[in-house]
């Protein structure tokens, strides 16, 4: 497996860049700074393991930085940390709407909490490296439907024996939905489960999510079934 890129760190405030650096070079990681939204697309270049993301710079939108990431081809699948001073909850669903992994509000920062959030984003990415072959090794996290591996305990996804490198939100929504087979999940409840968000929300942050997880899932997209008006569904055999 190749070794992973630098964290790229995005924030304008050069005490708060300055210390998540240093507690993540403290855990071992190498890392790239950027005080603005232009640096942070420039540093793209290195193809970044991991983005931590300020919601809030001086020349963009950090849901725009989001946005370009997301359409890069290179660091599409790319973790996304947004860690902002907005806690409202409607800036939370933004970022996730966006593509966000994760959110993270500065009033209430730790590091070592937000270590431990990378950390497990940087393992599920390491477990998704793509290869060209079947998985391998005990079953008994291993839920198959046909084309479709769905690996939990490795977090990682298989269709027609290539693996399909998914973010982690997108990761625990395929799993979220293939171990409920045949029940109807409301969009509040997949809300809820996945995201840890209330199910009341009025956003459309589930059907953003899961129209990129049938982009990725391609012939093994069928599975999951739109249940008009309610939510969707995971059809364990499906038709065609």
């Amino acid at each position: 497996m190749d070794s992973p890129g630098p964290i790229l760190i995005v924030d304008d405030e050069e005490d708060l860049l300055n210390l998540v650096d240093l507690h993540l070079r403290r855990e071992g990681f190498e890392t790239i700074k950027a005080m603005n939204g232009a640096e942070a697309l420039d540093a793209l270049d290195k193809v970044p393991s991991l983005v931590i993301l300020d919601l809030m710079l001086p020349d963009m939108k950090g849901t725009e930085v989001c946005r370009r990431i997301r359409a890069n081809p290179a660091t599409a699948n790319t973790p996304v940390i947004m860690l902002s001073a907005k806690g409202e909850e409607i800036d939370r669903v933004v970022g996730f709407e966006v593509g966000a992994d994760d959110y993270v509000v500065k009033s209430s920062f730790s590091p070592r909490e937000l270590m431990l959030r990378v950390r497990a984003v940087m393992r599920r990415r390491g477990q998704q490296t793509p290869v060209k072959a079947e998985p391998t090794g005990s079953s008994h996290h291993r839920l198959t439907f046909g084309p479709l591996v769905v690996d939990e305990e490795a977090h990682r996804v298989w269709v027609e024996g290539d693996e399909v490198t998914l973010t982690a939100t997108e990761f625990k929504l395929i799993a979220t939905l293939a171990k409920r087979p045949g029940r109807v999940q409301t969009r509040g409840t997949l809300l809820q489960d996945v995201w840890d968000m209330p199910p009341d929300l009025n956003t459309r942050t589930v059907d953003t999510h899961v129209k990129r997880l049938r982009e990725k899932l391609g012939v093994a997209a069928r599975y999951v079934e739109t249940v008009r008006g309610v939510g969707y569904r995971f059809n364990a055999q499906p038709e065609g």
